[in-house]
């Protein structure tokens, strides 16, 4: 189905504003949102929320209302986002990235791996994660830095998308992990990549929306929790998430621009959780914390 992109055009703070009107308004919602600079000198930005094209008239209106009152005239525009196979698209200019002891590539970098290297076959698809972005990277440092240092006996990666942060847990202890997503395409592309790496049990994936699902409770409480999603439902969720840890456990949290990172500093302090150290990757930070 073809993908539509609803957007609005105004200046670099209102665009961050409007980000933030935005998120509040989809939470948790499978839209993905984002803000662009267009034009540095003249400081035009646009924000955008992508969606499928038979979506436009709920997704419009709800657009619309959250915005009217603070941004009352600015026109929200429309483009229908062509049809492409961005999977063998990416992979034309995707090479390893090595992060700790980790090496991630694609299939079709299979004779890269060094046998010191911890190998992650994952390759550009629907779900989020290969390694490229700086919150992964931070991430699977972190990852290495915790199982090496402190004792972990499950763990919980929460906002799994392709699954490499519960695969990268794996391959460094056979612990149990729980992979869960509010978007069962990425459980599936998860639990595919999985397999792919060679593991063939340890990793339960489950499709989660919040905390609502048993799985939790079933699988819970642990010792480690990785949260790779985004600042504002990683603070709205600190009180359910730290009541999944387990005493003396530790979260790894990630998703979080340089700018955000006091708040969530701020809301897990607040759950009495204790700031071990922060990985800085191209303007995004992972933040590491442990249970006083």
């Amino acid at each position: 189905m073809s993908e539509l992109r609803l957007y609005v055009t105004t200046t670099e703070a209102g665009a961050a504003h409007v980000l933030d009107i935005l998120s509040d308004v989809f939470g948790e919602e499978d839209f993905a949102i984002a803000t662009t600079e267009i034009d540095e000198k003249r400081d035009v930005w646009e924000a955008s929320v992508y969606l499928d094209l038979d979506q436009e008239d709920e997704v419009r209106h709800r657009v619309s209302g959250a915005l009217a009152e603070q941004f009352p005239g600015l026109e929200l525009q429309r483009e229908v986002i062509p049809e492409v196979d961005w999977v063998a698209k990416s992979l034309e200019g995707l090479k390893p990235v090595r992060a700790g002891r980790f090496l991630v590539h694609g299939s079709h970098d299979r004779d890269k791996v060094n046998l010191s290297d911890i190998a992650i076959e994952i390759d550009a698809g629907q779900a989020f994660g290969t390694g490229h972005h700086g919150t992964t990277a931070g991430c699977l440092e972190t990852i290495d830095h915790v199982l090496r240092s402190r004792k972990v006996k499950n763990a919980l990666d929460l906002g799994t998308g392709s699954g490499v942060l519960a695969i990268a847990v794996r391959k460094l202890k056979p612990i149990p992990v729980l992979a869960t997503d509010i978007d069962p395409i990425a459980t599936r592309v998860a639990a595919e990549n999985v397999r792919r790496n060679g593991i063939a049990s340890g990793i339960v994936t489950r499709t989660a929306p919040g905390f609502h699902s048993t799985s939790f409770s079933e699988y819970g409480p642990f010792d480690l929790i990785i949260a790779n999603i985004l600042a504002r439902p990683l603070i709205r969720m600190a009180p359910q998430l730290v009541s999944h840890l387990a005493p003396g456990g530790s979260v790894i949290l990630s998703g979080i621009l340089a700018a955000q990172r006091w708040k969530v500093l701020s809301a897990y302090n607040g759950q009495h959780l204790r700031h071990v150290r922060t990985i800085w990757r191209n303007g995004w930070v992972t933040i590491h914390l442990d249970r006083l």
